[in-house]
């Protein structure tokens, strides 16, 4: 049998694993339960009622938190040399095109986020094995391809994310830090689930949020109920 921690037992002894909290109390919850000695992560994972094998069931898109993620996230622009001092404005960590390309060729991938233009995604393109597993990839859908790439650098930093339902139907997402106030991290959570029900396919049929589950970095799950979030 195996043996329960005293800190896992002190956890367990917070909350009802078999109960679902309203998305307020699992926000409060989720910041009592951690007990890592840095500012953990706080994720959510939303089960849909969809088949993500199907095209027409696919559920991609972005969102603007409005508390951000609590995460300096690195971006890098790869731009023609006209867009260079724009990006550099909007506060990218990284500016060019040429130099990073081959960098990513060697190895390079230290990086969060990778903003392009349309003009040189023929060049970008070549380094979808590199980025692609890595969740590097621009794409158009996310707003990582665009001439505006000062707004996207802009909107990247201020806590815009995308996410994409995973192949078990579950779409997975950091929202925040455990420091972060409860109801900062329930408005960010709301801003998400919304988002997915706006996103929902026609041709997705029953239940669309089956379940959604918030956890901090290394801490168990928190079941939340769908009707406290759901419009």
């Amino acid at each position: 049998m195996k043996r329960v921690s005293k800190k896992r037992k002190e956890i367990l002894a917070k909350y009802d694993l078999a109960k679902s909290y309203s998305i307020s109390e699992a926000c409060d919850l989720v910041k009592g339960i951690s007990t890592t000695k840095f500012d953990a992560s706080v994720d959510i994972c939303v089960r849909l009622g969809v088949d993500p094998r199907k095209a027409n069931q696919m559920v991609r898109g972005t969102v603007a938190l409005p508390h951000g993620t609590g995460k300096d996230v690195k971006v890098l622009v790869l731009c023609t040399p006209d867009k260079e001092a724009e990006a550099k404005a909007a506060g990218a960590d990284f500016v060019g095109l040429d130099d990073y390309i081959e960098k990513i060729k060697g190895g390079w991938t230290d990086v969060d986020v990778i903003v392009t233009m349309p003009a040189v995604m023929g060049k970008v393109g070549a380094l979808g094995r590199i980025l692609g597993p890595r969740g590097l990839m621009p794409n158009p859908k996310t707003g990582t391809v665009t001439m505006e790439v000062g707004r996207a650098v802009e909107e990247v930093k201020a806590g815009k994310i995308d996410f994409k339902v995973d192949k078990y139907g579950i779409i997975h997402s950091a929202i925040g830090k455990v420091s972060f106030e409860g109801d900062k991290i329930k408005d960010n959570a709301n801003e998400l689930i919304q988002q997915l029900i706006k996103l929902k396919p026609s041709a997705a049929k029953g239940t669309y949020i089956k379940s959604i589950y918030l956890s901090s970095t290394m801490s168990p799950g928190i079941q939340v109920d769908a009707k406290s979030v759901v419009a």
